[in-house]
């Protein structure tokens, strides 16, 4: 995951490179430029199993130890690195 990326290629390629069985993104525009806390597509498995495009808010909860003494969460968008805090328990 990094900081920002694009979406320019269309709906039927995305289906078509991560073969898609079930497309839950609706009408899916170009997105010139995905930021953190944006909806985005992604691939997942479904609930039966089967590959699922669907939208998903972009980034992810910090870890507990940064949110300690905030009352918001600002979230993480780059953990690239395994080595990373944000993986420690």
């Amino acid at each position: 995951m990094c900081n920002l990326y694009a979406i320019t290629k269309g709906q039927a390629a995305i289906r078509q490179f991560t073969r898609a069985m079930t497309d839950r993104t609706g009408n899916l525009p170009s997105l010139p430029g995905v930021f953190p806390d944006m909806e985005a597509p992604v691939m997942r498995n479904g609930e039966y199993g089967d590959r699922e495009l669907t939208m998903m808010r972009w980034g992810m909860p910090s870890p507990k130890f940064v949110t300690k003494d905030r009352k918001t969460d600002p979230g993480v968008t780059n953990i690239r690195n395994t080595k990373s805090p944000h993986w420690r328990r």
